[in-house]
């Protein structure tokens, strides 16, 4: 008899007790031994620091939109595994969830016998998405890198149809590099030869880095700036912009994002259907008309990255240098009209300090609660009343259990104000599983 769903979700939460990261050489072993599913499906594939995961939504939606049989693997998820694992814009249903771990499962049984290491997390998790877009005979994959680009799991794919790379920023500074340079070094690690890369240039730095790897590999580089794109107009139900080559008659496209920096995002997924469309016929030929780009980003859903989750309830998943520059930017383009409150919490391996006085010195905040997520990573809700008070923001609301702080960040939240939810992950995962209950259930 197999696992049950919740067998398997706890086998693999445990994994990182007993393995670490393996080669690239071990991933397309392991890829060899469940019959290389992924030769049965073409590949888009994207790194980044920031924007990659929206990057992908945006190109999922449209594909899906054109009539594409199209698959999506992200991370991390924020409720459920499952939400790694996206086929035709919905979760992955259990029966082909499990049959796949039963067959990794298997052959890794068969590694551990034969001395060979043990997949890490995210390597189970990606060859277990092999199996399942195979399965469910997609036709094409948008697929995110973990961490980083030139050893991710995800790099065992060795003929994607083009790669992405968005923007470039300070992040993971102990396993991808100490300067931007070197942390464009890694994600610029996905180009493969001759195959073309559609990259964020707004960072001369990174972009650099990215442009020489690329005329190394023979690959054509397609840049995109911000200059390359016009906001028309920007207010509470999202944002409509064109592109400047386009022309002022070009497509207006609507994003149904409150944050400006998915106008980048979207111009990138732009570019890169637009690419895919000129492929040789021998890639797939693949016919996507403007009109359904723009219908795929006017549908596109990107869980906990600027998510409207209730009237002027906002939640985002940023967490690191970059992300709450992106959120602060946002914040206060709202904050001429709104007062703005926060929810709060980070984890500890995460510069909280700097993110605390970033918020504070930008924001003008009606209030703040904060609380405590993350595990053994958490940061006592006293150290981060603390980080707000030492900024300036009085009356700091402590509570260490999140769903009675959100409640009560709803309850106190004011008629003209925007409440934001900010500063971790696991923040916004928490949050997402709170408005999945049962109203009644809601303490």
């Amino acid at each position: 008899m197999g696992a049950t769903y919740q067998q398997a979700v706890d086998y693999i939460e445990e994994i990182p007790r007993f393995t670490t990261k393996n080669s690239l050489d071990h991933t397309r072993d392991c890829l060899r031994r469940l019959g290389d599913p992924q030769k049965s499906f073409r590949v888009i594939h994207v790194a980044g620091t920031n924007g990659k995961g929206s990057t992908c939504a945006f190109l999922d939606s449209v594909l899906r939109q054109a009539g594409y049989a199209c698959g999506l693997f992200t991370s991390p998820h924020l409720v459920s595994v499952k939400e790694r694992f996206m086929i035709g814009g919905k979760m992955v249903e259990d029966a082909l969830f499990l049959n796949a771990f039963e067959r990794v499962k298997t052959m890794v049984d068969e590694l551990i016998l034969q001395g060979l290491p043990h997949p890490s997390y995210f390597e189970f998790l990606f060859l277990m998405g092999a199996l399942i877009f195979a399965d469910s005979k997609r036709k094409i994959v948008v697929l995110e890198t973990g961490l980083g680009g030139r050893l991710d799991a995800t790099t065992a794919i060795s003929d994607p149809l083009i790669c992405v790379i968005t923007s470039i920023s300070m992040d993971h500074m102990q396993y991808l590099g100490n300067t931007l340079e070197e942390i464009a070094g890694e994600k610029a690690g996905i180009i493969v030869p001759e195959v073309p890369v559609v990259y964020d240039a707004n960072d001369p730095r990174a972009a650099a880095v990215i442009a020489a790897k690329a005329r190394q590999s023979h690959s054509q580089a397609f840049p995109q700036v911000w200059e390359d794109a016009c906001i028309v107009s920007h207010d509470s139900d999202g944002i409509n912009f064109r592109l400047i080559q386009d022309g002022p008659e070009g497509i207006l496209f609507h994003l149904p994002f409150i944050a400006r920096y998915q106008v980048m995002n979207a111009s990138l997924a732009l570019k890169t259907i637009r690419l895919l469309r000129r492929l040789p016929a021998g890639n797939g030929h693949f016919r996507v008309s403007e009109e359904e780009i723009r219908e795929g980003f006017s549908l596109t859903r990107w869980a906990g990255r600027m998510e409207k989750v209730l009237d002027d309830v906002v939640i985002d998943g940023a967490h690191n240098e970059d992300g709450i520059r992106r959120f602060i930017e946002t914040a206060v383009y709202f904050q001429k009209d709104h007062d703005i409150e926060l929810l709060f919490s980070a984890v500890s391996d995460k510069d909280y300090q700097h993110m605390v006085r970033q918020i504070c010195e930008r924001l003008k905040l009606k209030r703040v609660t904060v609380t405590q997520v993350g595990g053994y990573r958490q940061v006592p809700v006293p150290e981060l009343a603390a980080q707000f008070e030492k900024n300036g923001v009085q009356g700091v609301f402590c509570e260490s259990d999140p769903e009675k702080a959100f409640c009560h960040a709803l309850e106190m939240k004011g008629s003209r104000s925007i409440l934001f939810c900010v500063g971790s992950l696991y923040l916004v995962g928490l949050i997402k599983g709170i408005l999945a209950k049962p109203q009644e259930e809601i303490v």
